[in-house]
């Protein structure tokens, strides 16, 4: 299963184009010729719509003023030319005459001086593009990659170029650069001309599709985003902005996919799809490239989203290639290649589950169940039907859990990893299972009126030891059910702070497409907002996601994170009492795990490449560069493999073909060994905690579940 969503368009454009505009621009005047994009009366009216309900409805209240309108300007140009690359000084001093005025313009349903700012964007960039796929051949050829000279990364801090001098030198940096990467992929001389070529030549296919629907979307969602990031206008049906939900039946390799600065971008993956099970592709990561079995890459950038998902798509048992650049990546020059084997996803998988896991401690065993929950889900249409069978988490858990507790496990836990969220009657639900009764959230509403809701009646629970293992990809429900343990001191919370989506979107119809708005935000029983903080752990882990580019407070305009009165409530046990105790024995562990001190080394080399501002465009040193990356990585990499008995790498890219050989190579009195070793290490490590903590339940631990 694919599930596409094209979120941003155009802004995008300027981030990767890799090229130089040789000719001079296009002077575009300032008033909508008879050639350019115009708005329509039905855009006109719902334009006015859209402020008339982000009045009335969301959740903060802003006035559209002068100073409302110098955000939507700033917000504006940043969507179209981000990396301020296109515009210069000149197009930004005619512009200027706007910032202060399109509140007045917008509040007369008056679209001109978006639509104007649009069209020159427009010629800009179709000029450049132009200019690009006629003159790469001879500024390829003309390259010195002896001369020391570098690029900026991130542009967007800095100023627009003054002039169209100082543009094309900026250009010429960009396409240097690109080709530079391109030589250090390995790519083949020949080929780097023609594939860039290509790149351009998709980019302005797509620059030549662009209608009023997209200069609308993107102006309206400038206004729109500063209320928050979920709060968006989507258009109607939209050749370049749509959404395709595929069904379970259809085979590929089940990820979440989006367009981002040219960019087919990994959203997420769908639990237990075949990309999930393989292990390698990460939210974030960005695919440049496509391959069939062992079949010859193809060039991705730049490409229509429905034409990247065909070429990932395919039978079931096939194999497709991704060669991506991983997010860990510190520049767009290191890619690595993924292979995943196509299959269909099924619905099963898409349920909890249940398994076992074995802890030693102290030369004693104990038994934990793991109930891992992909999101918090209930069949309404059966359950409005009266189908006594219809499937919901809570149904679905307080069967797993009757079956681990028969099983004999001494504790749970319950692992909400990229649970991304879902039904809130369900986390309700959910807890109920885990408390006696008594409230499990609060939403506040844009009108400030609170509602609260949980279980409203004493019924049996499961009253045992309880470990919640959650990371940054835990939102929405998922933070609500672990902050409701860890207020009531239920259980236990470890793994890595929450992705902190603690608002609440509806869907509103307007004239023309609708309006996702955001009108509540959830709270805690101790009246802490799970909005941008997210959860905080009791005990937490190295982080697998880097949360500058991963969750709610990556996000521009994001809510703050706020509190409101608490809820009284129950504290079931003592559990701040052992926390010290819980942490001394975790940092022991910490000190000597292979996969905790490998976590902890990724984490600081990602910190290392984040400080990265520029990049080299003298070919050796940028090779050279990139070699000390790779040797960073190889020893982190050695280091954790030599404690755990294993060869050392020569190589970062045989660990593959290495890992695969290690486990076929395991003599049968070592098997025990090594599937010790293939147990998750946080989920493991999240054992060990549960153990630890058993002695404050006493008896406790025996206890059923309804």
């Amino acid at each position: 299963m694919i599930v596409i969503y094209r979120v941003r368009f155009l802004a995008v454009f300027t981030t990767l184009l890799t090229t130089l505009l040789l000719s001079s621009a296009v002077n575009a005047k300032v008033e909508l010729s008879s050639g350019d994009i115009t708005y329509s009366k039905e855009q006109s009216s719902t334009a006015l719509d859209i402020i008339n309900k982000l009045g009335q409805r969301h959740y903060i209240t802003q006035t559209l003023n002068d100073a409302m309108s110098s955000r939507i300007f700033d917000n504006y140009l940043r969507r179209l030319d981000g990396n301020k690359s296109l515009f210069i000084k000149a197009d930004l001093e005619e512009f200027e005459q706007y910032r202060y005025t399109l509140d007045n313009t917008l509040n007369k349903g008056d679209l001109g001086p978006g639509f104007i700012i649009f069209n020159r964007y427009q010629q800009r960039l179709a000029s450049r593009l132009s200019s690009i796929i006629q003159q790469l051949p001879e500024m390829v050829a003309a390259m010195n990659f002896e001369r020391d000279e570098s690029l900026v990364l991130d542009r967007s801090e800095m100023s627009w170029p003054v002039t169209q001098a100082e543009a094309d030198e900026l250009w010429r940096k960009i396409i240097k650069s690109r080709v530079l990467g391109l030589r250090a992929a390995k790519k083949p001389e020949s080929d780097i001309v023609p594939l860039l070529i290509n790149r351009f030549q998709n980019q302005l296919n797509r620059l030549q599709q662009s209608t009023a629907e997209d200069a609308f979307q993107i102006y309206m969602n400038s206004m729109t985003t500063l209320y928050d990031p979920h709060t968006t206008y989507l258009s109607p049906i939209s050749s370049e902005n749509f959404e395709i939900n595929m069904s379970l039946s259809l085979e590929g390799i089940g990820a979440i996919l989006q367009t981002e600065d040219e960019f087919t971008k990994v959203v997420r993956l769908v639990h237990a799809g075949p990309a999930d099970k393989q292990g390698q592709l990460q939210p974030s990561d960005r695919i440049v490239a496509v391959a069939q079995g062992d079949g010859k890459f193809e060039d991705v950038i730049g490409l229509r989203l429905d034409k990247v998902v065909k070429l990932i798509r395919g039978k079931k048992g096939s194999t497709v290639r991704l060669e991506v650049i991983p997010v860990t990546a510190k520049t767009d020059d290191e890619h690595t290649v993924i292979e995943i084997v196509r299959d269909t996803v099924k619905l099963e998988e898409q349920s909890a589950q249940k398994k076992v896991l074995d802890i030693f401690d102290d030369n004693k065993l104990s038994k934990i169940g793991i109930i891992d929950i992909p999101a918090f889900y209930i069949d309404f249409e059966a359950m409005r039907k009266g189908d006594p069978q219809y499937k919901s988490t809570t149904r679905d858990v307080s069967k797993l859990l009757n079956e681990l507790i028969d099983e004999g496990v001494d504790g749970i836990i319950i692992d909400l990893r990229e649970n991304g969220g879902g039904s809130l009657r369900e986390v309700n639900e959910l807890t109920g299972l885990f408390i006696e009764q008594g409230p499990t959230v609060q939403v506040r509403h844009s009108s400030k009126q609170v509602y609260r809701d949980g279980k409203r009646s004493s019924s049996a629970y499961y009253q045992g030891p309880l470990v919640v293992l959650i990371n940054r990809l835990s939102a929405s429900a998922s933070e609500i059910f672990a902050g409701a343990i860890q207020d009531y001191q239920r259980g236990i919370v470890v793994g890595t702070q929450s992705f902190g989506k603690g608002t609440v979107q509806s869907l509103n119809p307007l004239k023309h497409g609708q309006l996702k708005i955001t009108e509540s935000k959830f709270y805690r029983i101790s009246g802490e907002s799970t909005q941008h903080r997210g959860v905080i752990p009791d005990i937490e882990f190295p982080a697998s996601y880097d949360k500058e580019k991963v969750g709610e407070s990556s996000l521009d305009n994001a809510l703050s994170w706020d509190r409101i009165d608490p809820v009284r409530h129950r504290r079931y046990f003592n559990l701040p009492a052992i926390m010290p105790e819980l942490k001394a024995k975790h940092a022991e562990r910490f000190k000597t795990d292979p996969d905790f001190i490998f976590l902890q080394a990724q984490l600081e080399l990602q910190e290392q490449f984040r400080s990265v501002t520029t990049i080299s465009l003298n070919e050796k040193t940028r090779l050279a560069n990139q070699e000390q990356d790779q040797a960073k990585k190889l020893l982190i990499q050695n280091a954790r493999r030599t404690a755990k008995g294993l060869e050392p790498l020569a190589a970062l890219d045989e660990l593959d073909v290495t890992e695969e050989a290690d486990q076929t190579a395991k003599e049968p009195e070592q098997e025990m060994d090594k599937d010790d070793e293939e147990v998750d290490p946080l989920l493991r490590e999240a054992g060990h905690i549960l153990v630890d903590s058993m002695p404050i339940y006493g008896a406790k631990k025996l206890a059923s579940n309804p």
